[in-house]
C-alpha cells in the first residue's frame, strides 16, 4: 500500500504521482526534482477552509506555512483557493509580492527578523507581525513610528506543553528560542510593557506548540491554555485580546506507521476547545488563526532521484547513493527523521 493518495501506478508498473508517470517525469526534468500533486493541495487547503466554516462559523483564516514549501506558483495556489499566508523571512515575502498577494492576508514570523526585514514588511502593508519577544516589539514600534503607521501585532507565547514529537521540533515548551512563557510571568510583562508603545496594536497572541503531531490532545490542551490566559490578561490589565493563532503541527504519513488523523477532526477538537474555554472564562469568541503547512503540502509531493554508486558491505550495510542530499532533504538529516524510498520503475519492490 502506497503512502498518499496521490501515489499509485501505471500500465508500465511505474510509480505515479496525481497519474504522471514519476519515471518519465525523471528523464524529461532530470533529477533531483519535486513534484507536487496541484488536486491533492487544493483539497487539503478546503478541508482547513471548510472546517472554519463548519465549526466556527467562518470567523478565521487559514494560513499556508510557506516555510513548508515556497514559489511563485504556490503563493498563486494559496492566493486563488482563498487562503492566508504566513512567511518566515524577507524571501518568502518577496516571493508573495512577486505574485501580487493581498497583503492584508500575510503574517511576517520568525525569531530573528532583520530591521530590514520589519521594515519591509510594515512599507508593504502585512496584515500581522507576530513578535517573539518584548525587544521585538519595541523594534517594530520604533520602525512603525518612522512610517507614521500603526502595525497589528501578535504576541507568540509559550504556554509550557511538550507535545508527544521529536524534541528538536517541539516549539512551545519553557525550553525554547521562540516566543515568551507564560508561567514565569514574562508573557503577561511583555503585553504590559506593549500598552506603552504608540505604534503597534496588539490585537492577540500566537503559539505553535510543535510539528508531526498525530494526537488532539494538545492542541486542546494548548487553545484551553490560550484562552484562560487571554481571560487573565483582560482582567489583569483591561487589554481584550481578540484574535488568536494557533499555528499548525498536524501529523502526516512519512511510513506505513504513522496514523494520522484527518484534518477536520484536529481542527474540530481544537474549536471545540476554544469555544468551552470562552464559555468557561467568560470571554468573547476571538477571531481564530491556522496555519498548516507540511500537512497542505507534504502528502501531495515527493522528491525524485537517480541512484547512482551502491556499496554493499556484507553482513553489515548497503550503501545506495543518489543525487541529492542535504540541500534538497534537510529534513532527515537535521531531525532522524524516518522516510520512506520507493522505486520509481518498482515501487512494489522491497
Amino acid at each position: 500500500m502506497l503512502l498518499s493518495k496521490s501515489l499509485g501506478t501505471n500500465k508500465d508498473g511505474n510509480l505515479t504521482i496525481g497519474g504522471a508517470d514519476t519515471v518519465a517525469l525523471a528523464k524529461t526534468f532530470h533529477t533531483p526534482l519535486y513534484v507536487f500533486d496541484e488536486n491533492l493541495i487544493v483539497e487539503n487547503m478546503h478541508a482547513y477552509k471548510d472546517a472554519i466554516d463548519r465549526f466556527y462559523n467562518g470567523n478565521g483564516l487559514v494560513c499556508y506555512a510557506s516555510k513548508a514549501f515556497s514559489c511563485k506558483e504556490m503563493a498563486r495556489i494559496t492566493m486563488r483557493e482563498g487562503l492566508g499566508l504566513d512567511v518566515v523571512s524577507g524571501g518568502e515575502l518577496y516571493t508573495a509580492r512577486c505574485v501580487d498577494f493581498p497583503m492584508s492576508d500575510v503574517c511576517f514570523h520568525g525569531n530573528n527578523k532583520t530591521e530590514e526585514e520589519i521594515q519591509e514588511a510594515i512599507e508593504c502593508g502585512v496584515g500581522r507581525i507576530i513578535a517573539d519577544s518584548a525587544e521585538e516589539m519595541h523594534i517594530i514600534d520604533a520602525l512603525a513610528g518612522k512610517q507614521n503607521k500603526t502595525i497589528k501585532i501578535l504576541l507568540r507565547v509559550n504556554p509550557g506543553i511538550e507535545a508527544h514529537t521529536h524534541e528538536f521540533i517541539q516549539t512551545a515548551r519553557e525550553d525554547s528560542k521562540f516566543g515568551v512563557n507564560i508561567s514565569n510571568g514574562d508573557a503577561m510583562k511583555a503585553i504590559e510593557e506593549s500598552l506603552r508603545l504608540n505604534n503597534i496594536d496588539l490585537a492577540g497572541l500566537h503559539c505553535h506548540i510543535g510539528s508531526q503531531i498525530f494526537e488532539t490532545e494538545p492542541f486542546v490542551y494548548a487553545a484551553g491554555k490560550m484562552i484562560e490566559f487571554m481571560s487573565e490578561v483582560l482582567k489583569q490589565l483591561g487589554l481584550r485580546l481578540y484574535e488568536l493563532d494557533l499555528g499548525g503541527g498536524f501529523g502526516i504519513k512519512y511510513i506505513q506507521s504513522d496514523k494520522p488523523l484527518p484534518y477536520v477532526t484536529y481542527m474540530q477538537k481544537t474549536i471545540e476547545a476554544v469555544k468551552e474555554a470562552c464559555k468557561t472564562n467568560n470571554i468573547s469568541e476571538p477571531f481564530l488563526l491556522f496555519e498548516p503547512g507540511r500537512s497542505i503540502v507534504g502528502a501531495a509531493g515527493i522528491t525524485l532521484y537517480e541512484v547512482g554508486a551502491v556499496k554493499n558491505i556484507e553482513g553489515i550495510r548497503k550503501y545506495v547513493s543518489v543525487d541529492g542530499g542535504m540541500a534538497d532533504n534537510p529534513r532527515y538529516i537535521m531531525y532522524q527523521a524516518d522516510y520512506t524510498a520507493l522505486l520509481a520503475h518498482k515501487p512494489y519492490d522491497e
